[in-house]
């Protein structure tokens, strides 16, 4: 692995610009659908709470006009959704979301819920736990946008909880430049390619 995270970073994030209206429309509403499949293949407890994110601008699952398909499938099979709330440079914080009324503009161009906040602890009560990713690799390294929100936080999660990375399709990749305080994925989310686990 010869490109450094920045370089890889640059590289991803132009090659999401790239896609389509039409193909970023595709994958949110392919993420939606396949959603109670990959929470049946986790083995998911349903009494226990989902941890997703809003995805922005060109991530797998924004769509052009902001709709939220993955975030209302949750919902609507009757998931308890938590959402990440920015809280400085400390582990993410998370309230509830039960729709669009419940979020308010955050920092870093990001929406957040607005109802009571839990805790950064209360990801540790999550079944599974989806993050943002620029890429994945089969061994489990992610690359992130490089805030390290999610770095802080991840250590907080239980020993039976999964952490399961969206990318695009073309985003997992053979491998990827990793540091010791990285915190590897279960699993790797593709709109169409659907759902891997990783070593």
């Amino acid at each position: 692995m010869t490109a450094s995270k920045a370089e890889l970073r640059a590289q991803l994030l132009a090659r999401r610009r790239e896609r389509s209206e039409a193909a970023r429309w595709q994958d949110a509403a392919n993420l939606a659908a396949s959603l109670p499949g990959v929470l049946d293949s986790l083995g998911a407890d349903p009494a226990r709470p989902l941890c997703l994110y809003v995805p922005v601008r060109t991530e797998p699952g924004a769509t052009p006009d902001g709709a939220l398909p993955l975030l209302d499938a949750a919902v609507a099979i009757g998931r308890r959704v938590l959402l990440p709330v920015v809280t400085g440079d400390g582990p993410l914080d998370w309230a509830g979301f039960r729709d669009r009324g419940d979020l308010v503009a955050g920092p870093h161009g990001l929406l957040e819920p607005s109802r009571h906040r839990e805790g950064p602890a209360a990801v540790a009560s999550a079944g599974v736990v989806v993050v943002p990713a620029l890429a994945a690799a089969p061994d489990g390294v992610r690359l992130g946008r490089g805030g390290g929100h999610y770095d802080r936080t991840l250590p907080l999660v239980s020993g039976s909880t999964t952490i399961v990375a969206v990318v695009a399709d073309d985003e997992l990749l053979p491998e990827l430049p990793s540091e010791p305080h990285d915190v590897r994925v279960h699993a790797v989310w593709r709109p169409t390619a659907g759902l891997v686990g990783t070593a």
